[in-house]
């Protein structure tokens, strides 16, 4: 069985990665190097030659990394004149290391002269140049990575924030007319209609407050939910208010955003019920097609004269608007919502990709 040793608690996952990579690099030059003094058929003692240019190198390299560390974030040109003669300095010090040990196999192997010293001096240079470009290579590719990662979660979280102002935007006259006709209740000595009316507004707003807009309900879920408040208006406009639903089967298991249908059905009983003496008929369906869950609000209201191209006039229809916001938001080009007129009254519809709990979970584990 294989014992994993633990790194110390010290040492961070970029610093462990660091020295994981700098002395591999470095023992990898080593058996390289004495890979080829064997090849060459250099003398058994020649591995002290690669071996110390190998430790010279990484000591050198852990100057230059502090140097690089105390300069990052400096103009590109500027780092390089930085570098330039620290560069040298550490192939000269390689070369430094291993010039006297080279002389006891090659006693004719001596620098002569300004340039004969310069050129081996810049004998490791490549060597100390590879280093620095790997280095500065990983460094920009870890700061490239930070930088995407911190740009996705700043993009998730204001993601997030658009959603929950879509979704808690709560229309004032709701609650305006609402509060209204309790206190109508109240002053007809109705207290008991009054009291229902209290218990579910209280119900649908804890409801509203409580469910995460960024969770997806079953649309059985979502109905119900929808039902706390047709409760209130039902008692507002009593038999006023009319409401049928025509669902299919394989829909009520379907997820789609919490509290999606309020808005439109709230729309619809302003403008198409509040309005009518008579009042008016809501019919709300649901049904599968082609992989996309399409979702009906209709209403026998007046209809809007004024609706050109599925589009309502400015200041008409937020709810609408806002909803038509949320599914662009969730699902982009694959959801969508239309407005249009009926012979007697307006079809809201909307359409979203049909997803079951099964279904979000497969997808999930497929993505990783």
């Amino acid at each position: 069985m294989a014992i994993a040793v633990p790194r110390p608690l010290w040492l961070s996952r970029r610093e462990h990665l660091f020295w994981l990579l700098h002395l591999g690099g470095w023992t990898g030059y080593f058996s390289l190097g004495y890979l080829s003094a064997l090849a060459y058929g250099k003398p058994p003692g020649y591995w002290m030659v690669p071996l110390t240019a190998a430790a010279a190198g990484a000591l050198g390299t852990l100057g230059l990394r502090l140097l690089l560390r105390a300069c990052w974030g400096q103009p590109p040109l500027r780092l390089v004149a930085i570098m330039v003669l620290p560069v040298l300095a550490c192939s000269a010090l390689m070369d430094r290391a291993t010039a006297g040990i080279k002389l006891q196999f090659c006693p004719a192997c001596t620098s002569e002269g300004g340039l004969s010293y310069l050129a081996s001096s810049l004998s490791f240079i490549y060597v100390v140049l590879a280093w620095v470009g790997l280095y500065l290579g990983l460094k920009y590719y870890r700061q490239l990575q930070d930088q995407t990662r911190r740009a996705l979660a700043a993009r998730g979280m204001a993601h997030q924030a658009q959603l929950k102002m879509l979704r808690y935007q709560l229309n004032p006259h709701f609650l305006f007319n609402t509060l209204n006709a309790i206190s109508t209740l109240i002053l007809d000595r109705d207290n008991a209609t009054a009291n229902r009316m209290v218990q579910g507004l209280s119900s649908f707003l804890r409801h509203s407050l409580d469910s995460d807009p960024m969770q997806r309900v079953t649309l059985r879920q979502e109905l119900d939910a929808l039902t706390l408040y047709l409760g209130i208006e039902k008692i507002r406009f009593a038999e006023r208010l009319q409401v049928r639903t025509a669902v299919d089967a394989d829909c009520w298991r379907a997820l789609l955003p919490s509290l999606l249908l309020q808005p439109l059905v709230e729309n619809a009983i302003k403008y198409a019920v509040a309005r009518e003496v008579e009042g008016g008929t809501l019919r709300i369906e649901a049904r599968r097609e082609e992989g996309q869950l399409v979702l009906k609000v209709i209403d026998d209201g007046p209809g809007c004269l004024a609706l050109e191209g599925g589009e309502l006039p400015p200041g008409k229809g937020v709810g609408l608007r806002n909803t038509r916001e949320r599914l662009q938001v969730l699902y982009g080009d694959a959801g969508g919502l239309s407005v249009r007129n009926l012979p007697r009254g307006i079809e809201v519809c909307l359409r979203l990709p049909f997803e079951t709990a099964a279904t979000a979970i497969d997808g999930a584990g497929h993505e990783d």
